[in-house]
């Protein structure tokens, strides 16, 4: 009996939207089906009050690959957002990545050298401090952070922010969670060092609509409910869920770390000034504060509207029942996945996808290059 569908994709996110599109332009059959009420996965933004608010955390599109930048703003038009946080310590406000801004604010120095030389002086008590205890190599990420920055930076920009971000102390997490930091020694405020960056013009919903336009839909449809029935009508699943979830937990539970965010609507125009402020000092109990307006309101357009919503971020081991957000890349967990994976790759009708399925932490802009390379 012919399947209905070539493809059934599990999961409205922007790996099911964009594989959906690239799969439909070449005339295959293919049905996206979702759990949750909404498209979008974790980008769907929800207007509130005129404004884009991003339900399940910030995302900011970007990339150095033109083709990537090309297709996407062939999709919907992109503005001209530029990612650039600002960590607020106790009170006092630095800009990030660390730049000759932070450097001023932090020491009060003027020019590279003197902040290199700064951070070059630090950077040796912490080596000379290992050699103390005889090793050479770091042994956590509290010792990599200040091999790489020093002390000053790491106990004001980094150690409050990252215990709250993993629920651990810095001397507990293996040091490869930073390899490296962005450290520029010039008047540089943006995050990102990609070609482009931006915000679909109307928000992501937008360019998921146009991903899927003219793609079968089906939404509060749950694979794991009727699972025998989805998986007869398909030749192929492209699966972009949590993948110990597929096969029934057999091996046992992947481990993540989850987000809970608290949104408040607040009859100001404009209330912190920037997307994006992350909160470093362990006595705050949030990360960080996402003011949305600023995504897609500039200038003297942010005071056009006159409320705004902002989003508290706070995070937390993961249960059964809250959302999964971020892997737990630690040698058990990849061990596990791996005992998973092993057995997907026997299924030639099955295609893992997205960062769930892979169990990595991915940004848009290389998912949707890596489904274009599927398609090409």
């Amino acid at each position: 009996m012919e399947k209905q569908y070539d493809y059934l994709i599990v999961g409205a996110g922007i790996y099911g939207a964009t594989f959906a599109c690239m799969a439909h332009r070449q005339g295959k059959r293919c049905l996206v089906i979702d759990k949750r009420n909404h498209l979008g996965g974790n980008i769907y933004c929800e207007n509130i009050e005129g404004i884009n608010v991003h339900k399940y955390g910030a995302h900011i599109f970007h990339t150095s690959n033109k083709k990537v930048w090309d297709f996407v703003n062939s999709i919907v038009e992109f503005n001209r957002y530029t990612n650039s946080p600002i960590a607020n310590y106790k009170g006092k406000q630095y800009n990030l990545p660390f730049n000759m801004n932070t450097f001023y604010q932090m020491w009060g120095v003027l020019t590279p050298a003197e902040a290199q030389a700064k951070i070059e002086e630090q950077r040796q008590e912490a080596l000379a401090k290992m050699k103390a205890d005889g090793v050479t190599e770091p042994r956590n990420l509290e010792e990599q952070a200040q091999l790489l920055i020093g002390k000053d930076i790491y106990e004001i920009l980094i150690k409050g922010y990252t215990e709250k971000q993993w629920g651990r102390k810095c001397s507990e997490l293996p040091a490869f969670i930073i390899k490296r930091l962005p450290v520029r020694f010039v008047h540089d405020n943006n995050y990102f060092n990609d070609r482009f960056q931006g915000i679909p013009i109307g928000g992501f919903n937008k360019l998921i609509d146009g991903l899927l336009e003219g793609v079968d839909i089906r939404l509060n449809s749950d694979f794991f409910d009727d699972r025998k029935h989805w998986e007869q009508i398909a030749d192929r699943i492209l699966y972009t869920g949590k993948l110990d979830e597929y096969y029934g937990y057999r091996f046992g539970k992947l481990e993540y770390r989850t987000v809970r965010f608290e949104e408040e609507v607040l009859d100001m125009p404009n209330f912190q000034g920037n997307a994006v402020m992350n909160f470093t000092d362990a006595d705050v109990p949030y990360t960080r504060i996402i003011e949305h307006k600023h995504f897609e309101m500039f200038g003297d357009d942010v005071y056009k509207c006159p409320k705004t919503v902002i989003s508290r971020e706070y995070s937390s081991e993961w249960k059964d029942g809250m959302e999964p957000y971020y892997s737990v890349n630690d040698e058990k967990n990849m061990s596990l996945y791996q005992q998973y994976r092993t057995l997907a790759d026997q299924d030639a009708n099955l295609i893992l996808g997205g960062h769930l399925a892979e169990y990595k932490y991915y940004d848009m802009a290389p998912i949707v290059e890596k489904v274009m390379g599927l398609f090409e």
